[in-house]
């Protein structure tokens, strides 16, 4: 065969490398459908429906505040409690003036001493039992209350009962009646007069605060703070403190027959205990609100005492019956002295 007719051989050819196999076509998983949030429309509704809603309770709430006030204060004797004897209460800080607001609190010298004088003017109560649970407050308040007992007392009797405590301004009330009664524990006294301020000079100037006082009077601002006491008004102040101290000694020794002397002995502004008081003549007996209406019914002939008590309704008292009356002990005590009130009554009943 001939050579030259045959083609020629090709080179070998390379071995192929080994391919790795192919991945698995790649599928995205669905992507999730959209949440429809909630339109800016919407909230702006919802809040001016809540702002409304808000609104119209607020002015509900001022109408009904208003009206309570107006008719507790507009008409306090339109329905006076029917009974004999007389309970009025002097309960919480002795303030001179009108109670204010229809939440009432504390002790108003006007609202107790208008009590008074419509107790003392009724033909059908024969005597006036008086509940004092107080710490004190405005010597004016408490002279105004003293007076008005002093003058009821010359047509009726005048018993005074006390509560957990009646001291300074709260025993200057109390002394104006007939006789007094106190619980051993009661705390009483604190004969004396003070007035405290607050010198801010120093920490004004601490904190880089220049106060600018513009004035008339050479002590228009005595006491006002902005600056220490000069030795000149300290002497006045005391001069002033003296005075109303005088008269309350005065009052004292004159409504409890005592000698001046022995109570300017007493009067150091401490106080006593209901046992200590009895010892020192401050009270007459030791006991409380039942033995004290029963004395009382004895003193003004009364068989068969009955005790409408006379006192003005604030809007707790109306909403919430007396919680919103001042008491040391708060709800519970208030409670304690109803209960207590009831018991007296009842006794009372079932010894006739």
């Amino acid at each position: 065969m001939d050579q030259q007719s045959q083609p020629p051989a090709q080179p070998p050819q390379p071995p192929m490398p080994p391919q790795a196999p192919s991945p698995m076509p790649y599928s995205a998983a669905p992507a999730p459908p959209p949440q429809r949030g909630m339109s800016s429309g919407w909230k702006w509704a919802i809040g001016c429906g809540v702002a409304l809603v808000l609104a119209v309770f607020a002015v509900i709430l001022i109408i009904v505040v208003a009206l309570v006030s107006l008719v507790s204060s507009g008409i306090p004797s339109a329905a006076r409690p029917t009974g004999n004897v007389a309970l009025i209460r002097v309960e919480g800080a002795i303030t001179a003036g009108a109670m204010s607001g229809p939440f009432g609190g504390g002790a108003s010298a006007e609202e107790i001493a208008r009590q008074l004088h419509q107790a003392g003017e009724d033909r059908g109560i024969k005597a006036i039992l008086i509940r004092v649970n107080s710490p004190g407050g405005s010597a004016a308040g408490s002279q105004e209350i003293y007076d008005e007992i002093r003058r009821v007392r010359e047509r009726k009797p005048v018993y005074c009962t006390m509560g957990d405590v009646a001291a300074s301004g709260g025993y200057y009330v109390a002394c104006a009646a007939d006789r007094i009664f106190a619980d051993p524990g009661t705390i009483t006294g604190s004969i004396g007069v003070i007035s405290a301020s607050i010198d801010l000079s120093g920490l004004l100037k601490k904190v880089g605060v220049e106060p600018q006082v513009v004035k008339e009077g050479k002590y228009k601002d005595m006491g006002s703070g902005l600056r220490p006491l000069t030795d000149e008004e300290r002497q006045i102040m005391q001069s002033l403190l003296g005075n109303i101290y005088e008269q309350f000694v005065t009052a004292v020794a004159d409504a409890r027959k005592l000698p001046k002397a022995k109570v300017q002995q007493l009067a150091t502004g401490r106080v006593y205990t209901g046992q200590q008081a009895l010892k020192l003549s401050l009270v007459d007996e030791l006991g409380g609100m039942r033995p004290a209406l029963r004395a009382l019914a004895t003193r003004a002939g009364i068989s068969r005492p009955q005790v409408a008590e006379f006192r003005r309704r604030s809007l707790f008292d109306v909403l919430f019956g007396d919680i919103g009356t001042y008491h040391p002990q708060g709800a519970r005590g208030i409670l304690y002295d109803r209960v207590a009130d009831l018991i007296t009554r009842g006794a009372l009943r079932a010894e006739e």
